[in-house]
């Protein structure tokens, strides 16, 4: 009896812990093309992807929803009729296991039209979870060079909940601190930040 409680008590300190990583989740290859879902705070978006307009950034997309990273996730960058940034995670150490997997640079293939997706990036091969979403055209992010880098690469487009992706809250005054997100997390955003929309989570659809 004594052992059968001892694992049971295990099994709840595990299952309450942080998130495992998985290395082998960094090597999953996207289907040629799929759908998902994310519920916010907002309501719900719908997008679609295709491998062919970003082979790598796609492939990294659907590890991420496919493995539940985009869980609690905070909208911390709404800038009106320009972009909504998130994928910083609240866990900081599934945060970090993931930011050491970059993915390698590829062409722009489609352009950044309102309602594409792309992943954000600041030099050479840093794309890792962080991702936008245009509120407008930016056709200017297709050939923009910065940090020895050009463009950014168009991973996704949502197809329904348009107008729940322009109800988020604004942070054009007030943007949070990333390095400050990436250290303390939710915590730091909910006590600084309260009005903040998040994503609850995102998952993949038929």
């Amino acid at each position: 009896m004594k052992r059968i409680l001892s694992i049971f008590i295990i099994i709840s300190i595990i299952s309450c812990g942080p998130k495992i990583f998985n290395e082998k989740w960094t090597q999953q290859t996207a289907p040629k093309y799929f759908k998902a879902r994310f519920e916010t705070t907002q309501g719900n978006f719908d997008i679609e992807s295709k491998r062919e307009w970003s082979p790598k950034g796609v492939n990294r997309l659907y590890q991420l929803i496919k493995n539940s990273y985009y869980t609690d996730i905070a909208l911390f960058r709404v800038i009106p009729e320009f972009v909504v940034q998130f994928g910083i995670h609240n866990d900081s150490i599934l945060n970090n296991s993931w930011k050491k997997y970059k993915i390698a640079d590829e062409p722009v293939l489609q352009s950044n039209d309102s309602m594409a997706i792309s992943f954000a990036r600041d030099g050479v091969n840093s794309r890792t979870t962080q991702i936008f979403i245009n509120l407008k055209d930016n056709h200017r992010l297709d050939t923009v060079d910065y940090n020895g880098v050009k463009g950014f690469p168009v991973i996704a487009k949502i197809t329904k909940g348009m107008e729940t992706v322009h109800k988020f809250y604004s942070t054009k005054d007030n943007v949070p601190d990333q390095d400050s997100i990436q250290k303390f997390g939710n915590d730091y955003l909910k006590q600084n930040y309260p009005k903040l929309d998040y994503i609850k989570k995102a998952y993949i659809i038929k």
